[in-house]
């Protein structure tokens, strides 16, 4: 995601990385199996959150808070991770970063303790950072055409965008058979090929000119990312807490403004500073990572309608899995046209209109399709539709927020990028959290102001039920009893329908705002993202 080229790189190395003999097929095939065991890793715990709250003993917030950590650790160590990058050799770098995410798997695996789980997905979070920029790296460098280099870029995001139904679909079956912890397992296991591979084909050269370890700005990352997980957990447990009015919640927000404050001023006065900050000058970057931002938190709205297939349809794990195809098939395409419009040079107003459109139109059917009872067949559009707009978003505006700003802030700004996402992904739990817990409550109490055993209506359908629950050969003291659950059941189900309507009607405003706020920027018709001019490169 930094500016590079690939003549620079063999200028600095005419050393190939990987061994004569291995054929341009099987580096992509290598490069291909170090990045995805921890795309998978990155977004695991949520594959069952109630399954993983369970096994740890905790609430779903916690879960939620342990992907927080996870991205907060790839966040916070990208740009101190460059200086790893510039002093490793390649090959040894792989087996480093890829041996120690097999063991921190492994540890996950043993552990059931959120006190070992917690600090674990942080060091997974910025191994996955090293991971990131080295097989992207790679992956630019034995690219042939300029053609080729967008699409491999644009397949890496796509492929991250996939990772939550990619997750649900393959490990439905391992979460319904075994505990949730086999799925570490697993990832600790799937590490083993590409570490096989490395060590047969890849030579042990640098990529760049080796940079000893010294005057490493380690103070500004632990800034950084200490306000990163302060501002995860502020956003994630608010709403749990009351927000302010619990103290962890304010120390946190106090915190934040007091490191935020020492480390806006440490960038400013450091000579070579660990982010400039300057890059928020610029106003096409301050637009794009405005989008992103809304882009994300609309990104996981599909979470609300998972959680309806399951608690309102009654949809079993596997099934929701299956949906959630089309919603992979989505994503797919959309990165795809997406990257065709980039390189045809579409203005980047023509592909955010049509994303945001997309995005428009799911969370606008989705409103009328929320019901107790429905076909599943209806929903496959509306997601494909879904993955399609989020696909069509998240690699332009990247590329395009990367673009605006010189090169020599480039690096900043794929930092920044990160860091909004990071936000966006946290903002998002952050408002279905407020949805679910605060709607959900006021609705739950709008049903019992009507639904009381005084009124007719509540006592013909107790009495209907219990009559049908008596000719099922249930006795009619029990059935009674039986009949006032079953009630109490279908008043959770309104309320946890009104929660996603809600939700929806809130998501639909802010998109509609989106494209006005778009279609008000006039400068950005003329703006096409030049990707020739600037090779974008991930070191």
């Amino acid at each position: 995601m930094f500016i590079s080229t690939r003549t620079s790189m063999h200028k600095e190395n005419s050393f190939p990385v990987f061994r004569h003999w291995v054929p341009e097929w099987m580096i992509r095939v290598i490069l291909f199996l170090v990045v995805l065991p921890s795309l998978v890793l990155f977004f695991l715990p949520l594959a069952n959150i109630p399954a993983a709250a369970g096994y740890y003993g905790c609430e779903p917030s916690d879960i939620q808070y342990a992907v927080a950590l996870f991205y907060a650790g790839y966040t916070g160590f990208y740009l101190l991770e460059r200086r790893f990058f510039s002093f490793f050799a390649s090959k040894e770098y792989f087996i480093l970063f890829t041996s120690l995410q097999a063991l921190t798997a492994f540890a996950a695996w043993r552990t059931d303790s959120l006190y070992v789980f917690f600090p674990l997905r942080l060091l997974q979070g910025m191994l996955f950072s090293a991971m990131v920029n080295l097989s992207l790296t790679l992956m630019f460098t034995h690219l042939r055409t300029e053609r080729a280099r967008e699409v491999s870029f644009s397949i890496f995001f796509g492929l991250l965008l996939c990772t939550v139904p990619f997750n649900n679909l393959v490990t439905a079956d391992l979460v319904d058979s075994f505990d949730f912890n086999i799925l570490y397992k697993c990832a600790a296991f799937s590490y083993l090929p590409s570490l096989f591979l490395i060590l047969l084909t890849m030579n042990n050269v640098h990529l760049h000119v080796k940079f000893p370890l010294y005057n490493l700005d380690w103070q500004s990352f632990l800034l950084y990312t200490t306000i990163l997980c302060l501002a995860g957990f502020v956003l994630i447990y608010g709403q749990e807490y009351y927000w302010l009015e619990d103290k962890r919640i304010a120390g946190s927000v106090i915190a934040i403004v007091l490191l935020g404050f020492v480390y806006a001023v440490r960038q400013r006065r450091m000579r070579r500073p660990y982010m400039r900050l300057s890059v928020f000058r610029s106003r096409n970057f301050n637009v794009a990572i405005l989008l992103l931002f809304i882009m994300y938190i609309c990104r996981f709205a599909s979470g609300v309608t998972n959680t309806f297939f399951a608690s309102v349809l009654k949809f079993d794990p596997m099934h929701v899995s299956y949906i959630n195809v089309f919603n992979i098939a989505g994503l797919i395409v959309g990165v795809f046209v997406a990257c065709l419009l980039i390189l045809q040079r579409y203005p980047i107003r023509f592909i955010w209109l049509t994303g945001f459109m997309a995005l428009l139109v799911f969370h606008g059917v989705m409103y009328f399709l929320f019901d107790t009872q429905a076909d599943e067949d209806h929903f496959f559009i509306p997601l494909f539709v879904q993955g399609l707009g989020v696909g069509m978003i998240m690699v332009p505006t990247i590329v395009f927020s990367i673009s605006s700003v010189p090169v020599v802030e480039a690096t900043s700004a794929a930092a920044v990028c990160l860091a909004v996402r990071f936000l966006g992904f946290c903002a998002a739990i952050s408002a279905i959290n407020y949805f679910e817990l605060l709607g959900k409550g006021r609705h739950y109490n709008a049903f019992q102001d009507h639904l009381t055993k005084l009124d007719p209506e509540v006592r013909h359908t107790l009495a209907l039920q219990t009559q049908q629950l008596v000719h099922k050969g249930i006795p009619a003291s029990q059935a009674g009893r039986l009949a006032n659950r079953l009630l109490v059941n279908a008043l959770g189900g309104q309320n946890q329908l009104r929660f996603a309507m809600d939700y929806y009607e809130m998501m639909f405003i802010l998109l509609a705002g989106t494209l006005l706020l778009i279609l008000c920027f006039p400068f950005l018709s003329r703006t096409v993202v030049y990707l020739k001019r600037r090779v974008l490169s991930p070191a």
